[in-house]
């Protein structure tokens, strides 16, 4: 069923994307499900709030209302590459996890792309990395032509939410975001995703 998540209000979560500006990733769209996302630790997304690339380098447990027999993805990104003030690489793909099956956790999905979490770079300012749950209209999807994407940094640049949403028919049903800006742990991230170089 479509059970309202706890403390979901549709109205918040639009004035959120519309203060801060989410419709450089889609369009607003009328949710359906909250989003948790959370690093354990008491620390989770809440529309906008700030966090450091410490306390969000690991997966996160993300949790939503789905409906039943319908198939999810997992998605975050983040528009603001290099800065928000000049996205030129706009948007960094962080992370997508594919075939979630409504009642099931997202960790038995299929990952498309592994989780990268945040990496502003040294004075660039507060990023945003925004979660979307998009419904998959498909349904199953083998997502034939979209190249898996290991712990590295390659094919992670220049990617469009809007063009990957029109390509495998996904549909946005719930949305939640943080910020972040430079923190010491970069620097171990950049290490990680060059091959430990």
């Amino acid at each position: 069923g479509s059970q309202r998540m706890s403390s979901f209000h549709a109205d918040v979560v639009q004035r959120a994307f519309d203060e801060h500006e989410l419709i450089d990733v889609l369009d607003p769209f009328e949710p359906t499900t909250g989003v948790n996302v959370s690093w354990g630790h008491g620390v989770s997304a809440h529309l906008g709030n700030t966090l450091t690339p410490t306390q969000v380098q690991h997966v996160p447990h993300v949790t939503f209302a789905g409906e039943h027999g319908k198939v999810y993805s997992v998605y975050m990104t983040d528009p603001d590459a290099p800065s928000r003030r000049d996205p030129k690489f706009r948007e960094w793909h962080h992370w997508w996890v594919g075939n979630v099956r409504e009642g099931h956790s997202v960790e038995d999905g299929e990952v498309i792309s592994e989780y990268v979490g945040s990496g502003p770079p040294k004075g660039t300012g507060l990023h945003r990395y925004v979660v979307i749950v998009f419904e998959q209209l498909n349904g199953y999807d083998e997502f034939d032509g979209r190249e898996r994407l290991p712990l590295t940094g390659e094919g992670r640049g220049k990617q469009s939410t809007r063009e990957i949403m029109s390509t495998y028919n996904l549909k946005p049903v719930g949305i939640n975001f943080f910020q972040a800006e430079w923190d010491d742990y970069v620097p171990h991230l950049y290490a990680k995703l060059s091959g430990g170089k």
